[in-house]
């Protein structure tokens, strides 16, 4: 009997225009008629979450900031809250400066509300990245962006793609950080220890659910932890190659309701999944 369930957005639970379709809310409602909770489990801060959880039928609790954030979306009660040092960004963003020249930063603060460009960063950011418009974000002296912890660290090189900033970040053999990407243009720097496994635990553990009693879904490599750490964790088909070596079970993409598809057979069976 599932107790919970946990899902990413983008590229999972969304459709490729960021919408939830109709089959999607309307198994979302059916699976918390049964009491069941479906919770976000995301890269996104909760301002990127707001408008949507409406559409969605979120009501409650969400994993945001790929697991640095536990927050409750209807009172604002913050469950967790983890950061980046001053020091390990720093150190960071020094090693950078000569392993990636031309590399900018964004510092996420204060549970996600405060964002921290460098200069020249809106230059090249859309407004799907962080779900702010690109003309609202200003621009700030490296020294301003890294004089505070960050929830999450943002790297991002303008001729650069991810994998290799990726690489290089990975190769510079620095601690005091974790680092990973969920698909957008940017390489996210997390608290050391921290992913979205880490942080649907402490929510389960608050609300006395035990991980093999939580059905997860993901796309992205960010989702890897999570769908490993789930009783039963599912990939979409679109989903990486490392998320669907984990996954418990593939279910259809995200442009053909594949998070529906298993919300059904849960409303279906009770609370459980049956085999077919």
């Amino acid at each position: 009997m599932f107790k919970l369930v946990a899902t990413d957005l983008d590229g999972t639970f969304l459709r490729d225009d960021l919408s939830v379709s109709p089959r999607t809310r309307a198994a979302v409602d059916a699976v918390r008629a049964l009491g069941i909770p479906v919770v976000p489990v995301t890269a996104r801060q909760p301002v990127g979450l707001r408008d949507l959880a409406e559409e969605a039928g979120f009501r409650s609790w969400a994993v945001c900031s790929n697991g640095g954030l536990v927050i409750d979306l209807a009172t604002g009660t913050r469950l967790h809250e983890a950061e980046v040092s001053v020091a390990a960004q720093t150190a960071l963003v020094e090693a950078l400066a000569e392993a990636l020249p031309g590399s900018l930063y964004v510092s996420v603060r204060d549970g996600g509300e405060v964002f921290v460009p460098v200069h020249g960063y809106g230059d090249i950011a859309d407004l799907r990245d962080h779900k702010r418009a690109p003309e609202t974000m200003g621009g700030h002296p490296i020294a301003t962006v890294l004089a505070e912890p960050s929830l999450k660290f943002i790297v991002r090189h303008p001729q650069v793609s991810v994998p290799e900033v990726l690489d290089v970040v990975r190769g510079l053999g620095l601690t005091g950080f974790g680092v990973t990407h969920s698909g957008a243009p940017f390489v996210e720097v997390m608290p050391e220890g921290v992913s979205k496994a880490t942080g649907l635990e402490r929510l389960c553990a608050e609300l006395g659910i035990g991980r093999d009693e939580v059905l997860a879904f993901g796309d992205a490599p960010n989702d890897v932890e999570m769908v490993a750490w789930a009783g039963h964790g599912v990939a979409v088909a679109n989903a990486a190659p490392e998320v669907r070596a984990v996954a418990a079970e593939v279910t259809a993409s995200n442009a053909e309701d594949g998070v529906a598809l298993v919300l059904e057979k849960l409303v279906a069976g009770g609370g459980v999944l049956r085999r077919e």
